[in-house]
């Protein structure tokens, strides 16, 4: 038995769970859905999960709740890379830092209510040093 969520569309299939399984995070209406626009972000993220894994959790809340709010760890690129073309439309680059004092980075870009991370660096990218 498949339940359509009400947040865009979504489905939770309740019936073809298994026990033992992680229960998913139900998100909020206000909330954007987080997606990979790459494999290497999802290994990325993967590996950055794997070693600050709190400040992933607290990263996961920023990208749900606020992607496009302007931090002191949460900004537009500049320059050449201020701009990322996907399925012909242009969007704006953002970076975010998980840690204010690491070298962390993730590059995402939002369209409508999805974040998609195009990038996730486990060290200060060369093309923004």
């Amino acid at each position: 038995m498949a339940r359509r969520g009400r947040n865009r569309g979504a489905s939770l299939t309740v019936a073809a769970a298994k026990k033992g399984e992680l229960v998913p995070r139900p998100p909020k209406k206000i909330e954007y859905e987080i997606r990979f626009a790459t494999t290497d972000a999802l290994k990325g993220w993967r590996d950055l999960v794997a070693t600050i894994r709190n400040a992933m959790a607290d990263t996961w809340d920023f990208l749900t709740r606020t992607p496009q709010a302007t931090t002191p760890t949460n900004y537009r690129l500049k320059g050449e890379l201020k701009t990322v073309q996907r399925g012909g439309k242009s969007y704006a680059r953002w970076q975010h830092k998980p840690t204010a004092g690491g070298s962390a980075r993730i590059w995402f870009y939002v369209s409508e209510r999805t974040v998609y991370l195009e990038q996730v660096h486990t060290h200060h990218p060369n093309e923004t040093k």
